[in-house]
Protein backbone atom coordinates (compact mmCIF):
# COMPACT_ATOMS: atom_id res chain seq x y z
CA UNK A 1 0.00 0.00 0.00
CA UNK A 2 2.78 2.38 0.92
CA UNK A 3 4.62 1.46 -2.27
CA UNK A 4 1.56 2.31 -4.31
CA UNK A 5 1.25 5.70 -2.69
CA UNK A 6 4.93 6.44 -3.23
CA UNK A 7 4.72 5.48 -6.90
CA UNK A 8 1.74 7.73 -7.45
CA UNK A 9 3.52 10.58 -5.70
CA UNK A 10 6.63 10.16 -7.88
CA UNK A 11 4.53 9.98 -11.03
CA UNK A 12 2.73 13.18 -10.12
CA UNK A 13 5.97 14.99 -9.45
CA UNK A 14 7.38 13.79 -12.81
CA UNK A 15 4.30 15.02 -14.70
CA UNK A 16 4.46 18.41 -12.96
CA UNK A 17 8.12 18.69 -13.81
CA UNK A 18 7.40 17.73 -17.43
CA UNK A 19 4.64 20.36 -17.67
CA UNK A 20 6.89 23.00 -16.20
CA UNK A 21 9.62 22.17 -18.75
CA UNK A 22 7.35 22.75 -21.78
CA UNK A 23 6.98 26.53 -21.33
CA UNK A 24 10.71 26.84 -20.71
CA UNK A 25 11.62 25.08 -23.96
CA UNK A 26 8.97 27.06 -25.82
CA UNK A 27 10.36 30.35 -24.49
CA UNK A 28 13.87 29.44 -25.62
CA UNK A 29 12.65 28.58 -29.14
CA UNK A 30 10.63 31.80 -29.32
CA UNK A 31 13.62 33.85 -28.18
CA UNK A 32 15.95 32.27 -30.76
CA UNK A 33 13.46 32.70 -33.63
CA UNK A 34 12.78 36.27 -32.56
CA UNK A 35 16.49 37.09 -32.89
CA UNK A 36 16.51 35.47 -36.37
CA UNK A 37 13.43 37.46 -37.44
CA UNK A 38 14.97 40.70 -36.18
CA UNK A 39 18.12 39.98 -38.17
CA UNK A 40 16.21 39.10 -41.34
CA UNK A 41 13.93 42.13 -41.08
CA UNK A 42 16.92 44.43 -40.55
CA UNK A 43 18.71 42.97 -43.57
CA UNK A 44 15.48 43.27 -45.59
CA UNK A 45 15.19 46.98 -44.78
CA UNK A 46 18.88 47.48 -45.59
CA UNK A 47 18.51 45.79 -49.00
CA UNK A 48 15.44 47.86 -49.89
CA UNK A 49 17.38 51.03 -49.17
CA UNK A 50 20.52 49.81 -50.97
CA UNK A 51 18.56 48.86 -54.09
CA UNK A 52 17.22 52.41 -54.53
CA UNK A 53 14.07 51.34 -56.37
CA UNK A 54 11.51 52.86 -54.01
CA UNK A 55 10.85 56.62 -54.11
CA UNK A 56 11.50 58.54 -50.90
CA UNK A 57 7.82 59.13 -50.16
CA UNK A 58 7.32 55.35 -50.07
CA UNK A 59 10.67 54.14 -48.71
CA UNK A 60 10.47 55.73 -45.25
CA UNK A 61 6.81 54.78 -44.52
CA UNK A 62 7.40 51.20 -45.71
CA UNK A 63 10.54 50.78 -43.59
CA UNK A 64 8.82 52.27 -40.52
CA UNK A 65 5.77 50.06 -41.04
CA UNK A 66 7.93 46.94 -41.37
CA UNK A 67 9.81 47.85 -38.18
CA UNK A 68 6.61 48.46 -36.20
CA UNK A 69 4.98 45.22 -37.37
CA UNK A 70 8.08 43.21 -36.43
CA UNK A 71 8.40 44.80 -32.98
CA UNK A 72 4.70 44.37 -32.16
CA UNK A 73 4.51 40.77 -33.36
CA UNK A 74 7.66 39.73 -31.52
CA UNK A 75 6.59 41.48 -28.31
CA UNK A 76 3.25 39.69 -28.34
CA UNK A 77 4.95 36.38 -29.13
CA UNK A 78 7.40 36.69 -26.23
CA UNK A 79 5.15 38.16 -23.53
CA UNK A 80 1.67 36.87 -24.30
CA UNK A 81 2.11 33.12 -23.88
CA UNK A 82 -0.24 32.16 -21.04
CA UNK A 83 -3.19 31.34 -23.32
CA UNK A 84 -2.92 28.32 -25.58
CA UNK A 85 -4.79 29.73 -28.57
CA UNK A 86 -2.69 32.93 -28.57
CA UNK A 87 0.52 30.90 -28.53
CA UNK A 88 -0.69 28.94 -31.56
CA UNK A 89 -1.85 31.99 -33.53
CA UNK A 90 1.24 34.07 -32.74
CA UNK A 91 3.53 31.16 -33.59
CA UNK A 92 1.88 30.73 -36.99
CA UNK A 93 2.01 34.48 -37.74
CA UNK A 94 5.65 34.87 -36.73
CA UNK A 95 6.76 31.75 -38.60
CA UNK A 96 4.98 33.16 -41.66
CA UNK A 97 6.82 36.47 -41.13
CA UNK A 98 10.09 34.53 -40.92
CA UNK A 99 9.36 32.89 -44.27
CA UNK A 100 8.37 36.20 -45.90
CA UNK A 101 11.61 37.91 -44.86
CA UNK A 102 13.67 34.90 -45.92
CA UNK A 103 12.12 34.82 -49.41
CA UNK A 104 12.12 38.63 -49.66
CA UNK A 105 15.82 38.85 -48.82
CA UNK A 106 16.59 36.20 -51.41
CA UNK A 107 14.77 38.10 -54.18
CA UNK A 108 16.24 41.46 -53.20
CA UNK A 109 19.73 39.98 -53.20
CA UNK A 110 19.06 38.29 -56.54
CA UNK A 111 17.73 41.54 -58.02
CA UNK A 112 20.82 43.44 -56.95
CA UNK A 113 23.08 40.70 -58.29
CA UNK A 114 21.26 40.66 -61.65
CA UNK A 115 21.59 44.43 -62.02
CA UNK A 116 25.30 44.19 -61.29
CA UNK A 117 25.75 41.47 -63.92
CA UNK A 118 23.89 43.20 -66.76
CA UNK A 119 25.44 46.60 -66.08
CA UNK A 120 29.01 45.33 -65.64
CA UNK A 121 31.05 46.95 -68.39
CA UNK A 122 32.76 44.23 -70.38
CA UNK A 123 36.29 45.27 -71.30
CA UNK A 124 36.80 42.40 -73.74
CA UNK A 125 34.76 40.56 -76.34
CA UNK A 126 35.17 36.89 -77.21
CA UNK A 127 36.27 35.76 -80.68
CA UNK A 128 36.32 32.14 -81.85
CA UNK A 129 38.16 31.02 -84.98
CA UNK A 130 37.60 27.42 -86.10
CA UNK A 131 39.37 25.01 -88.40
CA UNK A 132 36.50 23.28 -90.21
CA UNK A 133 36.35 20.06 -92.23
CA UNK A 134 33.42 18.30 -93.89
CA UNK A 135 31.57 15.78 -91.77
CA UNK A 136 32.51 12.87 -94.04
CA UNK A 137 36.22 13.78 -93.95
CA UNK A 138 38.71 11.30 -92.50
CA UNK A 139 40.56 14.17 -90.85
CA UNK A 140 40.11 14.03 -87.08
CA UNK A 141 42.85 16.37 -85.86
CA UNK A 142 45.31 18.93 -87.22
CA UNK A 143 47.96 16.21 -87.45
CA UNK A 144 45.91 14.50 -90.17
CA UNK A 145 46.44 17.58 -92.38
CA UNK A 146 49.91 16.50 -93.53
CA UNK A 147 50.23 16.92 -97.31
CA UNK A 148 46.68 18.30 -97.43
CA UNK A 149 45.46 21.82 -98.24
CA UNK A 150 43.57 24.33 -96.10
CA UNK A 151 41.83 27.56 -97.09
CA UNK A 152 41.98 30.97 -95.46
CA UNK A 153 40.47 34.37 -96.21
CA UNK A 154 42.82 36.80 -97.90
CA UNK A 155 41.84 40.08 -96.21
CA UNK A 156 38.57 39.43 -94.37
CA UNK A 157 39.11 38.83 -90.65
CA UNK A 158 42.88 39.16 -91.02
CA UNK A 159 43.41 39.13 -87.24
CA UNK A 160 41.48 35.90 -86.65
CA UNK A 161 43.21 34.16 -89.55
CA UNK A 162 46.63 35.22 -88.24
CA UNK A 163 45.75 33.90 -84.79
CA UNK A 164 44.88 30.47 -86.23
CA UNK A 165 47.97 30.30 -88.49
CA UNK A 166 50.20 31.22 -85.54
CA UNK A 167 48.49 28.56 -83.43
CA UNK A 168 49.12 25.93 -86.15
CA UNK A 169 52.77 26.96 -86.43
CA UNK A 170 53.16 26.45 -82.68
CA UNK A 171 51.49 23.04 -82.84
CA UNK A 172 53.79 21.87 -85.65
CA UNK A 173 56.88 23.57 -84.22
CA UNK A 174 57.65 25.78 -87.22
CA UNK A 175 58.40 29.50 -87.47
CA UNK A 176 56.71 30.47 -90.72
CA UNK A 177 53.57 29.60 -92.62
CA UNK A 178 55.58 28.23 -95.55
CA UNK A 179 57.05 25.50 -93.32
CA UNK A 180 53.68 24.08 -92.34
CA UNK A 181 53.22 20.47 -93.58
CA UNK A 182 50.24 21.45 -95.75
CA UNK A 183 49.43 24.00 -98.40
CA UNK A 184 47.55 27.21 -97.58
CA UNK A 185 45.28 28.70 -100.25
CA UNK A 186 43.89 32.24 -99.98
CA UNK A 187 40.41 33.35 -101.04
CA UNK A 188 38.90 36.82 -101.43
CA UNK A 189 35.41 35.95 -100.22
CA UNK A 190 33.70 33.70 -97.68
CA UNK A 191 31.67 32.06 -100.45
CA UNK A 192 34.77 31.16 -102.50
CA UNK A 193 36.49 29.70 -99.46
CA UNK A 194 33.50 27.51 -98.57
CA UNK A 195 33.07 26.52 -102.21
CA UNK A 196 36.68 25.32 -102.24
CA UNK A 197 35.95 23.10 -99.23
CA UNK A 198 32.84 21.60 -100.81
CA UNK A 199 34.71 20.97 -104.10
CA UNK A 200 37.60 19.31 -102.25
CA UNK A 201 40.01 21.94 -103.51
CA UNK A 202 41.00 22.21 -99.85
CA UNK A 203 40.36 19.74 -97.05
CA UNK A 204 39.86 22.31 -94.27
CA UNK A 205 39.13 26.03 -93.94
CA UNK A 206 39.86 28.69 -91.34
CA UNK A 207 36.67 30.59 -90.47
CA UNK A 208 35.73 32.98 -87.71
CA UNK A 209 32.52 31.69 -86.09
CA UNK A 210 30.96 35.14 -86.45
CA UNK A 211 30.98 34.62 -90.25
CA UNK A 212 29.10 31.32 -90.07
CA UNK A 213 25.72 33.04 -90.56
CA UNK A 214 27.06 34.72 -93.70
CA UNK A 215 27.70 31.29 -95.19
CA UNK A 216 24.10 30.24 -94.57
CA UNK A 217 22.88 33.02 -96.86
CA UNK A 218 24.23 31.18 -99.90
CA UNK A 219 21.69 28.62 -101.07
CA UNK A 220 24.17 25.78 -101.83
CA UNK A 221 25.46 25.98 -98.25
CA UNK A 222 22.17 26.46 -96.45
CA UNK A 223 22.85 23.31 -94.39
CA UNK A 224 26.44 24.31 -93.65
CA UNK A 225 26.09 23.88 -89.89
CA UNK A 226 25.16 20.21 -90.30
CA UNK A 227 27.72 19.46 -92.99
CA UNK A 228 30.93 20.63 -91.31
CA UNK A 229 32.64 20.08 -87.98
CA UNK A 230 35.49 21.73 -86.12
CA UNK A 231 38.78 19.93 -85.49
CA UNK A 232 40.49 22.83 -83.74
CA UNK A 233 39.73 26.34 -82.57
CA UNK A 234 41.42 29.44 -81.25
CA UNK A 235 39.68 31.74 -78.76
CA UNK A 236 40.98 35.24 -78.27
CA UNK A 237 39.64 38.46 -76.80
CA UNK A 238 39.65 41.97 -78.20
CA UNK A 239 39.31 45.12 -76.13
CA UNK A 240 36.02 46.98 -75.94
CA UNK A 241 35.77 50.69 -75.25
CA UNK A 242 32.04 51.36 -75.25
CA UNK A 243 31.46 54.15 -72.77
CA UNK A 244 28.02 55.63 -72.13
CA UNK A 245 27.30 59.28 -72.89
CA UNK A 246 25.28 59.47 -69.70
CA UNK A 247 22.64 62.15 -69.25
CA UNK A 248 22.23 63.95 -65.91
CA UNK A 249 19.00 63.11 -64.07
CA UNK A 250 17.81 60.37 -66.36
CA UNK A 251 14.15 60.81 -65.37
CA UNK A 252 14.20 64.46 -66.44
CA UNK A 253 16.34 64.51 -69.58
CA UNK A 254 15.70 62.77 -72.90
CA UNK A 255 18.17 60.20 -74.22
CA UNK A 256 18.86 57.69 -77.01
CA UNK A 257 19.47 53.96 -76.57
CA UNK A 258 20.81 51.78 -79.37
CA UNK A 259 19.32 48.28 -79.28
CA UNK A 260 21.50 45.79 -81.14
CA UNK A 261 20.22 42.26 -81.69
CA UNK A 262 22.84 39.65 -82.59
CA UNK A 263 21.86 36.82 -84.90
CA UNK A 264 23.26 34.10 -82.63
CA UNK A 265 22.22 31.85 -79.79
CA UNK A 266 24.08 31.37 -76.51
CA UNK A 267 26.65 33.84 -75.23
CA UNK A 268 25.52 37.41 -75.89
CA UNK A 269 29.16 38.48 -75.71
CA UNK A 270 30.11 36.61 -78.90
CA UNK A 271 30.75 38.75 -81.98
CA UNK A 272 28.16 38.30 -84.70
CA UNK A 273 26.06 40.25 -87.19
CA UNK A 274 23.75 42.89 -85.79
CA UNK A 275 20.42 41.89 -87.34
CA UNK A 276 18.30 44.24 -85.23
CA UNK A 277 19.34 47.89 -85.09
CA UNK A 278 16.90 50.20 -83.36
CA UNK A 279 17.34 53.63 -81.80
CA UNK A 280 14.99 54.07 -78.84
CA UNK A 281 14.48 57.76 -78.02
CA UNK A 282 13.01 58.28 -74.55
CA UNK A 283 11.66 61.56 -73.20
CA UNK A 284 10.56 61.05 -69.57
CA UNK A 285 9.04 64.53 -69.35
CA UNK A 286 6.62 64.04 -72.26
CA UNK A 287 6.49 60.27 -71.60
CA UNK A 288 7.17 59.59 -75.26
CA UNK A 289 9.18 56.70 -76.71
CA UNK A 290 10.20 56.74 -80.37
CA UNK A 291 11.41 53.50 -82.01
CA UNK A 292 13.54 54.22 -85.08
CA UNK A 293 14.48 51.03 -86.92
CA UNK A 294 17.30 50.58 -89.41
CA UNK A 295 16.81 47.52 -91.66
CA UNK A 296 19.71 45.08 -91.53
CA UNK A 297 20.62 45.44 -95.23
CA UNK A 298 20.97 49.25 -95.19
CA UNK A 299 24.11 50.21 -97.09
CA UNK A 300 26.00 52.57 -94.80
CA UNK A 301 29.45 54.01 -94.31
CA UNK A 302 31.36 52.18 -91.58
CA UNK A 303 32.75 54.22 -88.70
CA UNK A 304 35.07 51.88 -86.86
CA UNK A 305 35.97 51.55 -83.23
CA UNK A 306 39.56 52.63 -82.67
CA UNK A 307 40.31 49.19 -81.23
CA UNK A 308 38.96 47.41 -84.32
CA UNK A 309 40.45 46.64 -87.72
CA UNK A 310 37.33 47.07 -89.84
CA UNK A 311 37.42 49.00 -93.11
CA UNK A 312 36.69 52.53 -91.92
CA UNK A 313 34.99 54.64 -94.56
CA UNK A 314 33.92 51.64 -96.64
CA UNK A 315 30.22 51.02 -97.25
CA UNK A 316 28.52 47.75 -96.38
CA UNK A 317 25.36 46.36 -94.79
CA UNK A 318 24.80 47.72 -91.31
CA UNK A 319 24.29 44.17 -90.05
CA UNK A 320 27.99 43.55 -90.69
CA UNK A 321 29.02 46.25 -88.21
CA UNK A 322 28.16 43.75 -85.49
CA UNK A 323 31.07 41.60 -86.60
CA UNK A 324 33.33 44.33 -85.22
CA UNK A 325 31.49 44.92 -81.96
CA UNK A 326 28.65 47.09 -80.75
CA UNK A 327 30.86 50.18 -80.57
CA UNK A 328 31.34 50.08 -84.34
CA UNK A 329 27.57 49.71 -84.77
CA UNK A 330 26.98 52.65 -82.43
CA UNK A 331 29.46 54.96 -84.19
CA UNK A 332 28.05 53.99 -87.59
CA UNK A 333 24.47 54.72 -86.48
CA UNK A 334 25.51 58.05 -84.97
CA UNK A 335 27.19 59.02 -88.25
CA UNK A 336 24.23 57.86 -90.34
CA UNK A 337 21.54 59.71 -88.37
CA UNK A 338 23.56 62.63 -87.04
CA UNK A 339 22.65 61.88 -83.41
CA UNK A 340 24.34 60.99 -80.14
CA UNK A 341 23.69 57.51 -78.77
CA UNK A 342 23.75 57.77 -74.99
CA UNK A 343 23.45 54.10 -74.11
CA UNK A 344 23.62 50.69 -75.78
CA UNK A 345 21.64 47.53 -75.13
CA UNK A 346 22.71 44.27 -76.76
CA UNK A 347 20.84 40.97 -76.87
CA UNK A 348 20.61 37.91 -79.14
CA UNK A 349 18.13 35.23 -80.24
CA UNK A 350 18.43 33.32 -76.95
CA UNK A 351 17.78 36.53 -75.02
CA UNK A 352 14.47 37.16 -76.75
CA UNK A 353 13.17 33.64 -76.13
CA UNK A 354 14.29 33.54 -72.50
CA UNK A 355 12.88 36.96 -71.60
CA UNK A 356 9.52 36.35 -73.31
CA UNK A 357 9.18 32.96 -71.61
CA UNK A 358 10.21 34.46 -68.27
CA UNK A 359 7.40 37.04 -68.33
CA UNK A 360 4.84 34.40 -69.26
CA UNK A 361 4.64 35.21 -72.99
CA UNK A 362 3.48 38.33 -74.81
CA UNK A 363 0.29 39.40 -76.57
CA UNK A 364 0.49 40.84 -80.08
CA UNK A 365 -2.36 41.94 -82.32
CA UNK A 366 -2.13 40.98 -85.99
CA UNK A 367 -4.01 43.29 -88.38
CA UNK A 368 -6.20 42.03 -91.18
CA UNK A 369 -4.30 40.49 -94.07
CA UNK A 370 -1.10 39.93 -92.06
CA UNK A 371 -1.73 36.40 -90.80
CA UNK A 372 1.07 33.85 -91.28
CA UNK A 373 0.27 30.15 -91.47
CA UNK A 374 3.79 28.92 -90.64
CA UNK A 375 7.02 30.78 -89.97
CA UNK A 376 9.86 30.57 -92.46
CA UNK A 377 12.42 30.69 -89.64
CA UNK A 378 10.81 27.63 -88.05
CA UNK A 379 8.04 25.95 -90.03
CA UNK A 380 7.34 23.52 -87.19
CA UNK A 381 5.71 26.33 -85.23
CA UNK A 382 2.16 27.60 -85.52
CA UNK A 383 2.05 30.99 -87.23
CA UNK A 384 -0.09 33.95 -86.23
CA UNK A 385 -3.75 34.65 -87.00
CA UNK A 386 -5.61 37.92 -87.37
CA UNK A 387 -6.51 39.44 -84.04
CA UNK A 388 -4.83 38.91 -80.66
CA UNK A 389 -2.15 36.21 -80.38
CA UNK A 390 -0.37 34.98 -77.25
CA UNK A 391 3.23 34.09 -78.10
CA UNK A 392 5.77 32.21 -76.04
CA UNK A 393 9.48 32.76 -76.58
CA UNK A 394 10.12 30.58 -79.62
CA UNK A 395 7.09 31.86 -81.55
CA UNK A 396 7.84 35.47 -80.55
CA UNK A 397 11.35 35.11 -81.99
CA UNK A 398 10.07 33.49 -85.19
CA UNK A 399 7.50 36.29 -85.58
CA UNK A 400 10.19 38.95 -85.06
CA UNK A 401 12.39 37.31 -87.71
CA UNK A 402 9.72 36.60 -90.35
CA UNK A 403 10.08 38.40 -93.68
CA UNK A 404 9.44 35.95 -96.52
CA UNK A 405 5.74 35.65 -95.69
CA UNK A 406 5.25 39.36 -96.39
CA UNK A 407 5.24 41.29 -99.67
CA UNK A 408 6.99 44.11 -97.82
CA UNK A 409 9.72 41.69 -96.73
CA UNK A 410 12.34 43.17 -94.42
CA UNK A 411 10.29 46.33 -93.84
CA UNK A 412 7.52 44.25 -92.26
CA UNK A 413 10.06 42.31 -90.24
CA UNK A 414 11.24 45.61 -88.76
CA UNK A 415 7.65 46.45 -87.82
CA UNK A 416 7.27 43.01 -86.24
CA UNK A 417 10.39 43.64 -84.16
CA UNK A 418 8.92 46.91 -82.93
CA UNK A 419 5.67 45.11 -82.07
CA UNK A 420 7.52 42.49 -80.03
CA UNK A 421 9.53 45.12 -78.17
CA UNK A 422 6.39 47.07 -77.27
CA UNK A 423 4.67 43.88 -76.09
CA UNK A 424 7.65 42.94 -73.88
CA UNK A 425 7.68 46.42 -72.36
CA UNK A 426 3.92 46.34 -71.72
CA UNK A 427 4.12 42.94 -70.00
CA UNK A 428 7.27 43.77 -68.02
CA UNK A 429 5.69 46.93 -66.56
CA UNK A 430 2.36 45.31 -65.71
CA UNK A 431 1.44 44.17 -62.14
CA UNK A 432 1.24 40.52 -63.23
CA UNK A 433 5.03 40.47 -63.69
CA UNK A 434 5.28 39.83 -59.93
CA UNK A 435 4.18 36.24 -60.53
CA UNK A 436 7.09 35.65 -62.93
CA UNK A 437 9.64 37.85 -61.15
CA UNK A 438 12.06 35.06 -60.24
CA UNK A 439 12.17 33.57 -63.73
CA UNK A 440 12.59 37.05 -65.21
CA UNK A 441 15.68 37.65 -63.06
CA UNK A 442 17.08 34.28 -64.18
CA UNK A 443 16.49 35.23 -67.81
CA UNK A 444 18.19 38.60 -67.40
CA UNK A 445 21.39 37.01 -66.14
CA UNK A 446 23.52 36.76 -69.27
CA UNK A 447 20.62 37.60 -71.59
CA UNK A 448 21.85 41.08 -72.45
CA UNK A 449 24.39 43.71 -71.58
CA UNK A 450 23.93 47.45 -71.41
CA UNK A 451 25.90 50.62 -70.71
CA UNK A 452 23.09 51.91 -68.51
CA UNK A 453 24.45 51.96 -64.96
CA UNK A 454 22.79 50.17 -62.07
CA UNK A 455 21.86 53.51 -60.51
CA UNK A 456 20.25 54.67 -63.76
CA UNK A 457 18.23 51.48 -64.09
CA UNK A 458 17.00 51.61 -60.49
CA UNK A 459 16.19 55.31 -60.91
CA UNK A 460 14.02 54.48 -63.92
CA UNK A 461 12.32 51.68 -61.96
CA UNK A 462 11.69 54.10 -59.10
CA UNK A 463 10.22 56.59 -61.58
CA UNK A 464 7.93 53.90 -63.01
CA UNK A 465 6.72 52.92 -59.52
CA UNK A 466 6.15 56.46 -58.30
CA UNK A 467 4.73 58.12 -61.38
CA UNK A 468 3.22 55.10 -63.18
CA UNK A 469 3.58 57.00 -66.48
CA UNK A 470 1.42 56.07 -69.46
CA UNK A 471 4.04 55.89 -72.19
CA UNK A 472 3.19 56.93 -75.73
CA UNK A 473 4.97 54.86 -78.37
CA UNK A 474 5.80 56.21 -81.82
CA UNK A 475 7.59 54.38 -84.63
CA UNK A 476 9.61 55.09 -87.73
CA UNK A 477 11.89 53.08 -89.99
CA UNK A 478 14.38 53.98 -92.67
CA UNK A 479 13.44 53.13 -96.25
CA UNK A 480 15.35 52.76 -99.48
CA UNK A 481 15.75 50.84 -102.70
CA UNK A 482 17.35 47.48 -103.40
CA UNK A 483 20.62 47.12 -105.29
CA UNK A 484 23.51 44.72 -105.84
CA UNK A 485 26.67 46.38 -104.48
CA UNK A 486 30.04 45.32 -103.13
CA UNK A 487 30.05 43.99 -99.58
CA UNK A 488 33.62 44.19 -98.22
CA UNK A 489 32.75 41.80 -95.40
CA UNK A 490 31.62 39.17 -97.92
CA UNK A 491 34.29 39.99 -100.50
CA UNK A 492 31.72 40.18 -103.31
CA UNK A 493 28.53 41.90 -104.39
CA UNK A 494 25.39 41.31 -102.35
CA UNK A 495 21.85 42.55 -102.07
CA UNK A 496 21.71 45.80 -100.08
CA UNK A 497 19.22 48.56 -99.35
CA UNK A 498 20.45 51.99 -100.44
CA UNK A 499 18.78 54.29 -97.94
CA UNK A 500 16.83 57.27 -99.24
CA UNK A 501 18.52 60.46 -97.91
CA UNK A 502 15.04 61.93 -97.43
CA UNK A 503 14.25 59.03 -95.07
CA UNK A 504 17.49 59.62 -93.15
CA UNK A 505 16.72 63.33 -92.75
CA UNK A 506 13.20 62.51 -91.58
CA UNK A 507 14.51 60.02 -89.01
CA UNK A 508 17.01 62.58 -87.74
CA UNK A 509 14.32 65.24 -87.34
CA UNK A 510 11.86 62.90 -85.63
CA UNK A 511 14.49 61.89 -83.07
CA UNK A 512 15.41 65.52 -82.47
CA UNK A 513 11.73 66.42 -82.07
CA UNK A 514 11.22 63.83 -79.31
CA UNK A 515 14.42 64.91 -77.58
CA UNK A 516 13.08 68.49 -77.54
CA UNK A 517 9.72 67.46 -76.10
CA UNK A 518 7.70 67.35 -79.31
CA UNK A 519 5.91 64.46 -80.98
CA UNK A 520 7.69 62.54 -83.72
CA UNK A 521 4.36 62.29 -85.53
CA UNK A 522 4.37 66.07 -85.91
CA UNK A 523 7.35 65.76 -88.29
CA UNK A 524 5.95 64.71 -91.65
CA UNK A 525 8.70 66.21 -93.80
CA UNK A 526 12.31 67.00 -92.88
CA UNK A 527 12.75 70.50 -91.50
CA UNK A 528 16.45 70.53 -90.68
CA UNK A 529 17.69 69.39 -94.07
CA UNK A 530 20.19 67.09 -92.33
CA UNK A 531 22.31 65.06 -94.75
CA UNK A 532 24.09 61.95 -93.51
CA UNK A 533 26.33 62.11 -96.57
CA UNK A 534 28.06 65.31 -95.41
CA UNK A 535 26.82 65.79 -91.86
CA UNK A 536 25.79 69.30 -92.88
CA UNK A 537 22.52 71.19 -92.69
CA UNK A 538 21.12 71.44 -96.19
CA UNK A 539 17.92 73.28 -95.38
CA UNK A 540 16.64 75.20 -98.36
CA UNK A 541 18.55 73.04 -100.83
CA UNK A 542 16.95 70.61 -103.22
CA UNK A 543 16.92 67.12 -101.74
CA UNK A 544 18.82 64.45 -103.67
CA UNK A 545 17.15 61.09 -104.03
CA UNK A 546 18.53 57.68 -104.82
CA UNK A 547 19.06 57.15 -108.52
CA UNK A 548 20.02 53.62 -109.69
CA UNK A 549 21.57 55.08 -112.84
CA UNK A 550 24.50 56.29 -110.73
CA UNK A 551 25.87 52.76 -110.70
CA UNK A 552 28.00 51.26 -113.44
CA UNK A 553 25.41 48.61 -114.19
CA UNK A 554 21.90 50.01 -113.60
CA UNK A 555 20.38 46.63 -114.46
CA UNK A 556 21.68 45.37 -111.12
CA UNK A 557 19.15 47.60 -109.35
CA UNK A 558 16.04 45.70 -108.32
CA UNK A 559 13.62 45.13 -105.49
CA UNK A 560 13.70 41.45 -104.48
CA UNK A 561 10.30 41.58 -102.81
CA UNK A 562 8.37 42.82 -105.84
CA UNK A 563 10.15 41.54 -108.90
CA UNK A 564 12.75 39.14 -110.27
CA UNK A 565 15.37 40.36 -112.72
CA UNK A 566 16.28 37.70 -115.28
CA UNK A 567 19.88 36.56 -115.33
CA UNK A 568 20.77 38.14 -111.99
CA UNK A 569 22.05 36.00 -109.16
CA UNK A 570 21.15 37.60 -105.86
CA UNK A 571 22.05 36.95 -102.28
CA UNK A 572 18.40 37.29 -101.33
CA UNK A 573 16.01 36.12 -104.04
CA UNK A 574 12.33 36.92 -104.08
CA UNK A 575 9.71 35.41 -101.82
CA UNK A 576 10.15 31.62 -101.82
CA UNK A 577 7.28 29.19 -102.13
CA UNK A 578 6.51 26.78 -99.32
CA UNK A 579 8.26 24.00 -101.29
CA UNK A 580 11.44 26.09 -101.53
CA UNK A 581 11.64 26.77 -97.82
CA UNK A 582 14.56 24.49 -97.05
CA UNK A 583 16.93 27.01 -95.53
CA UNK A 584 17.41 26.65 -91.75
CA UNK A 585 16.40 29.36 -89.37
CA UNK A 586 19.89 30.87 -89.12
CA UNK A 587 19.63 32.00 -92.78
CA UNK A 588 17.40 34.85 -91.80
Amino acid sequence: MCNTVNNETKKGKFMDQKKSNHPAVYKVIVAVLSIVILGLSGFFIYQIQALHVLPGNLLIPICVMIGLIVVIMLALWNFYQHVTWSRVVLTILNIAMLCVFSVGNFYLYKTNDTLQVVTAQKKEVKNTVSLLVKNDSEIQSIHDLNEKAIGKLNSIDALGTTKMITHLQEQFGVDTESLLPFQVHSYDSVEKEVEALYNNEVQAIILNESYRTNVLEYEPYANFNNEVRSIDEVVYYTKVDNEAMAVPEITKNAFNILISGNDTYGDVGELSRSDVNMVVTVNPQTRTVLLTSIPRDCYVEFVCDEQDACLAGASDKITHTGLHGINTTKKTVENLLGITVNYTFRANFSSVMEIVDAIGGIDVEIPEGMAVETFYANNTLEGVHEGMNHLQGERALAFARERYAYIDGDNQRVRNQQTVLKAIFAKATSPEIIVNYSSLLDAFQGAFDTTLSQDEITTLIKYQIQENPQWKFESYQLTGEGAQLLSPELGQTAYVTVVDPYSIALAHDKIEAVLKGESADSIETPVSGFSSQTGENTAGQEQEYYDPSQYDDPSMYYDPYFQEQPGIETEEPGIPSQDEMTVPEEEQ
